[in-house]
Order: structure tokens, then C-alpha cells, then sequence
């Protein structure tokens, strides 16, 4: 592959709801390129993008893919990050490290739930964005139909730039409006036909007044009916769709190839190079000074790793993005982040799970490289020299966990290593041990995110799991205040063991934890047995009397007690303590708590019905609902028991097009009828034990 500069190249991300044309669409563009001799399927499972095992079974995208593809002495980086919202994690890498988004639209189904989401997406991150409406051979495909209902979603900033010849089984190809040639064929240009020329002149119109209207000068003389040179046109064109002003509509067929070379030259002649997108904002490694830093060859060299993942026969393969500076040669580049120096042994791009030696990088192209020490996804590689870093990747917390329950002792020794390693490959996915359930609970963005990873740790760390729903984390507390007493006394020859304390229960306001005091008076009990006592407590707090649950928001007041001067010891005190404890939780009128989470519910305003109707019956809360641009918010507050599973609901229910937070809020005491049931199947485990 050949060495380009930064002005000669693209870095675009592909984004589309799942299913929507994607992965075609790039592998035919890879074969018109002539980067690949063969035309990969999806169904057949051998496209450059789909390579990994578990998007070969799935037939679709998990994983992000890095695709360049060299066209007119220009090189074009396709990103093609997961259409599924389970992996917006890739689609965030993608988004962070490309300078404009298209955006695949289904010619026969329009905007999709996913679709307004990755547009949404793009807007967040600043991205220019332009449209491809696929599938135009397709049966019921209606580009007109579907600008409709681009203007009318997004704006009529939405302009066709491309005039499709044909539609659905005789899809012919297309004209650029903006030069006036005909594509209709692989490699033939001309005139577009004569029954197209007068729809060819009124489309030129639309886009030519589109194009005007965002720049003060042509629109003068286009109001003054003047003639605009072509050159000026596509000036203002490729700068208009640069700064989001306008968002040029093409349209073709990946799977038949109609239309893919039009996109190719639109590619080369209309989106933003590297070189022509804002400065990338970095700071110095304390963090103190803050700058903007051009993307230029010349500039100190500063890269970010944007994906991670372990490859069972090379090891770990990081991908990054030069956002400055070349690279040469092999070369020794620092993290400043981790304060440690990382080697380069070659520079390599990638291209699907291929890749290829090259001899050199300039800032704005995309490389990757095997076997770092240290380095991560969002970490910064630069020189000590200039030690600068870039923002990091920010992933959105996981909405739905699994319980992992190793399937052999060999398992569970290799476990924790593979998770940590799963961990790295995927920032969006959380792994934790829960003390208080004893769990290791893995944590993704959805059911299929989590089914993934776990086949994942399957072949490429060989470690079999099963998965459960987590156990929820009660809590038991006490309802009432009381005193209560206890005398610890043995004698087993010789020195015996004596502790007897006086303890009062009170229950505190929740969240407060476990409080423990003395106010012992005539040394009853002796200041060096009162640590021990309180360590008794805390020791009992551990495991509640009702279900055996950690107790929480309970103050213990040691007020009385004795000892002997002889057989007392610390441990006396401590068994004291303890038992005493557990005695007055029994008295106390304890009760369980349940972890109550916070939630914020953001759905279509048609589907805010059916979600209300339905956290009802999840004993939520709804606090409160706030309308937004045809969408409701609502905030609400609901069980943990009732919401483990609500990323899978809230999908169900609404079509794909919801989406949630939730927090940890504070603990509630559970509704009695709910309560007894816990209790008894709690006790049914310590039985089965």
C-alpha cells in the first residue's frame, strides 16, 4: 500500500441501523477499489468486515472493522463499527477517531429506530454527515419516499446529490447533479440518458440553490440569475458538508455495485480530508495547559489507541490514529498516561483482519500494532519530548448483568485473567465481584453484548462459563429500638472465658451504615475489652438474623456489662459482642431492605404509554416526564429485583428506540408479602448447604 499524505486522506465511519447495508456496501467498495479480487456475502461469511467467528454465526457486525480503500491517488479509511445497539461501545471508537459520517438509509424502509440513533450519535461527536440511501434494488425501493422522510427527520438540509437511473429490479445507476455525469456501470461515464435530462436539470436546481444558500456569495449571484463556475460550486459544496451546513443525499446498491463508484469520486472530490477538520484539543501530561493541535505531518507526533483486542495467534493488536506527526520506521513512542515507554516493531495497517506493511504514517491515517505493554483503548502514544495526551474514550455505563458460574476448578483459575483481558478488548463491558452476593458479575449493554462476550472467552481464553441473573443485594436492618444482654462463660480447666455486655439497638436513617458507641461508667467494662466488643458487632453485622443479608442503619450502644478479672479476655468480649448483637436484631423488629435504583427513560412520545403502564407493574415510581423534539423523558425510581432485565424489556417494548439510565439510589424496606418470600427462599439455600 502506498504512503499518502494527510490531505489525501478520508477517514469515514458507516453508520446505519443493523441490517441496513453496511458491511455490503463496504465490501463492494473494497472490490470496485480493487483492494480485494473477490466480492465477499455476508451469507456466505467471508467479507473482509464480518471475520470474526460470532459475526459469521450472527450474520452481522459485532466488532468494528478498519477498511481502506484506495481510490484516485487518495486513501479512503472505512470504519464500519455494529449497526446493533448492544455495541455502541465499537460505534464510539469508530466515531471518535473518523472526520465525517455516512449514514445508510434502507431505500424500501427509510429512517430506522438505529439510524436516528447513529445520527444522533454523530451530531454528539461533531461530525459532518452525509447520506446513502442503499438497497435501491430493492423491491418497493421509493427514493423519493425516503427524502421525504429525511427532510422531515433531519432537516430539509437533506439534499439529493445523486439522481438514481431507475429504481428496485431496473436500477441502472446514477448522475452526480453537481457535474452532470451519468454512472451506469462499472467504470461507465457519460451523459445521463435523454428521458432523464429534464429530472437531472431540476435536481442540479435543488441542490445548486441548497449549496448557495449557505454561502453569502453565491447566493448573490445566484439570485442574480449569474452563472456559477463549477469549481466554485464544488468548493462551496465540499465546504458546506465540512461544517454540517448541508447533507448531501447519494443512493446506489451495494450488493448489485450500481452507483458505489459515483460514491467512491464523491468520496474523493466532496467529504473533508484530514487535514481540513478542526484541531484535535490536547493537554500536557500534568494536565495544566490545554491546546489545539492541527493535524498536520509536520507536528510532534501524537496518536490515540481507539480499539483493543486480543488475537489468539499474535497477541494483542491495538489500533490508533495519527492525529499528528509521521511515523517511520520502528520507533519507541510514549505513554504519558501510564508514564511508561512503548515499542513500535513495525508500522502496519489494517485492513478487516489483514494486515499490511508499510513504510511510514502521516497524521490523520490509521494504523495498528501488535504486542504493547501497557497501552490501552483511549491512551495516548506520543514522544517524551512533546508528552501531550488526548481526550480518552468515554463509554456509557452497562445496562444489563450476568452472574458468571465457571463451569470447572480450571475455569475458575483461569477466569479472572481472561476477564481482565475481555475487559481490555472491550471497555464498554464491566466486570466486578460483588462481596455482599459473592458473585463475579459481568456487565454489558445488552443481552447479545453479553452473549458475545462470553463466547468470546470461550475461544479466545478457552474459560467455560454458565450465566445467571445476579443475585439481588438485600440488606437487613431493624424497625424498633431495643436492649438486650449477654453473658459468654466457660470453663474448661484452668483459665476460663468470661464477657458480659449490655447492648442498645437503635435504628438510624438509611444510608447511615453501622454505628457502634459506648457510654460505659465505672469500668463495668474494662477500655481495653471495648474494642474487642466492637468488633463483635461489626463481625455480626455481616449476616443478619432474618435471611442472612448484611445489616446496615443500626447504631450499638454498649452501656453496661462485667467482667472477671481473670478469665475476661479480648475474645470473651468479642463473642459478647457478637451474640449479643444477633440477639437484639431478633428483638428489634428487623426487616429487609432492597436497593431502589434511579432510572431516566427516554422513548418515542408514542410508546410513553405502554413504558408508563409497564413501570407500574415493576412497583416503580414515576417521578416525573419531560417532553423533547417528539420524545419523553422519564425520570423514575424502581426496585433493582424488578428492573434487572429492563434493557431487554424496554427493547421489546418499544421497537429498539428506547434507551435508559440507571443509579443506585438508596434502600427501601420491602413490601411484607414480597418480604416473607425472600426470607423463605433464602433459607431453602442455607438448607440445601
Amino acid at each position: 500500500m502506498r504512503i499518502y499524505e494527510t490531505p489525501a486522506i478520508r477517514n469515514v465511519v458507516l453508520l446505519s441501523h443493523s441490517g441496513d447495508g453496511k458491511t455490503t456496501l463496504a465490501e463492494m467498495l473494497l472490490y470496485r477499489s480493487g483492494a480485494t479480487k473477490r466480492l465477499g456475502h455476508i451469507a456466505e461469511g467471508n467479507t473482509a468486515s464480518d471475520y470474526e467467528p460470532e459475526e459469521v454465526k450472527r450474520k452481522a457486525s459485532v466488532n468494528l472493522s478498519v477498511l481502506p480503500v484506495e481510490w484516485r491517488d487518495t486513501k479512503i479509511n472505512l470504519l464500519d463499527p455494529p449497526g446493533y445497539q448492544d455495541f455502541v461501545g465499537e460505534v464510539i471508537s469508530a466515531l471518535r477517531v473518523s472526520d465525517v459520517a455516512l449514514v445508510l438509509v434502507d431505500a424500501s424502509g427509510g429512517i430506522q429506530v438505529g439510524t436516528d440513533m447513529m445520527w444522533k450519535r454523530a451530531i454528539t461527536h461533531g461530525l459532518p454527515r452525509a447520506i446513502f440511501i442503499a438497497k435501491t434494488d430493492r423491491e418497493n425501493a421509493d427514493v423519493d419516499k425516503v427524502m421525504e422522510g429525511l427532510q422531515s427527520r433531519w432537516g430539509t438540509s437533506c439534499v439529493l446529490a445523486q439522481l438514481p437511473l431507475g429504481m428496485a429490479h431496473n436500477f441502472q445507476g446514477v448522475v452526480d447533479l453537481l457535474t452532470g455525469v451519468a454512472y451506469t456501470g462499472e467504470g461507465k461515464r457519460g451523459e445521463p440518458p435523454e428521458e432523464a435530462k429534464e429530472r437531472v436539470a431540476a435536481g442540479r436546481e435543488r441542490l445548486v440553490e441548497a449549496i448557495a444558500e449557505t454561502n453569502d456569495d453565491l447566493a448573490t449571484k445566484y439570485l442574480e440569475g449569474k452563472e456559477i463556475p463549477p469549481e466554485e460550486l464544488r468548493n462551496a459544496f465540499k465546504a458546506a458538508l465540512a461544517e454540517g451546513k448541508i447533507f448531501p443525499v447519494f443512493v446506489g446498491s451495494g450488493l448489485q455495485g450500481a452507483g458505489t463508484e459515483a460514491l467512491l469520486d464523491a468520496l474523493v472530490d466532496y467529504f473533508p480530508s484530514a487535514a481540513e477538520r478542526p484541531p484535535a484539543p490536547v493537554t500536557d501530561a500534568g494536565g495544566e495547559r490545554s491546546m489545539k493541535l492541527p493535524c498536520s505531518s509536520r507536528g510532534p507526533l501524537v496518536a490515540l489507541v481507539f480499539k483493543t483486542t486480543a488475537d489468539p495467534y499474535v497477541g494483542k493488536l491495538s489500533f490508533y490514529r495519527l492525529y499528528s506527526g509521521t511515523l517511520q520506521g520502528a520507533a519507541y513512542l510514549w505513554n504519558p498516561t501510564k508514564g511508561q515507554q512503548e515499542r513500535i516493531a513495525q508500522i502496519t495497517v489494517p485492513r478487516g483482519k489483514a494486515q499490511e506493511s508499510v513504510e511510514a504514517l502521516h497524521a490523520g491515517d490509521i494504523g495498528v500494532v501488535t504486542k504493547l505493554a501497557v497501552t490501552l483503548t483511549g491512551d495516548t502514544l506520543t514522544t517524551r519530548e512533546a508528552s501531550l495526551v488526548l481526550s480518552g474514550l468515554t463509554f456509557p455505563d452497562p445496562l444489563y448483568s450476568v452472574a458468571l458460574h465457571p463451569k470447572t476448578k480450571a475455569d475458575l483459575e483461569k477466569m479472572g485473567a481472561a476477564l481482565n483481558r475481555l475487559g481490555d478488548d472491550d471497555p464498554s463491558l464491566r466486570v466486578s465481584h460483588e462481596g455482599d452476593t459473592g458473585e463475579v458479575v459481568l456487565s454489558g449493554m445488552g443481552e447479545a453484548h453479553v452473549e458475545v462476550a462470553k463466547e468470546r472467552l470461550h475461544r479466545k481464553f478457552g474459560v467455560d462459563i454458565e450465566t445467571g441473573a445476579p443475585r439481588v443485594p438485600y440488606r437487613e436492618t431493624i424497625t424498633a429500638a431495643t436492649r438486650t444482654e449477654y453473658k459468654y462463660k466457660k470453663q474448661t480447666g484452668g483459665h476460663g472465658q468470661y464477657g458480659h455486655v449490655f447492648l442498645e439497638l437503635t435504628p438510624l436513617r438509611r444510608g447511615s451504615g453501622i454505628e457502634f458507641a459506648d457510654r460505659v461508667v465505672g469500668g463495668a467494662v474494662p477500655k481495653n475489652y471495648i474494642p474487642a466488643v466492637e468488633k463483635g458487632v461489626r463481625e455480626a453485622v455481616q449476616e443478619g438474623v432474618i435471611a442472612r443479608f448484611p445489616v446496615v442503619d443500626v447504631r450499638a450502644t454498649l452501656y453496661d456489662g462485667s467482667y472477671h478479672p481473670v478469665d475476661s479476655s479480648e475474645m470473651s468480649f468479642k463473642i459478647a459482642g457478637l451474640q449479643a448483637f444477633k440477639k437484639g436484631m431478633e428483638q428489634a423488629s428487623p426487616a429487609l431492605l432492597e436497593p431502589i435504583m434511579t432510572m431516566e427513560i427516554t422513548v418515542p412520545d408514542d410508546a410513553t404509554g405502554d413504558i408508563i403502564g409497564d413501570l407500574n407493574t415493576k412497583r416503580a415510581r414515576v417521578l416525573g416526564m419531560v417532553p423533547q423534539d417528539g420524545l419523553t423523558i422519564i425520570q423514575a425510581e424502581a426496585p433493582l429485583a424488578e428492573v434487572l432485565r429492563y434493557a431487554t424489556d424496554l427493547r421489546s417494548k418499544t421497537q429498539g428506540r428506547g434507551t435508559y439510565t440507571m443509579h443506585f439510589l438508596r434502600y427501601n424496606e420491602v413490601p411484607e408479602h414480597l418480604s416473607k418470600k425472600i426470607i423463605e427462599q433464602a433459607q431453602e439455600k442455607v438448607e440445601k448447604v
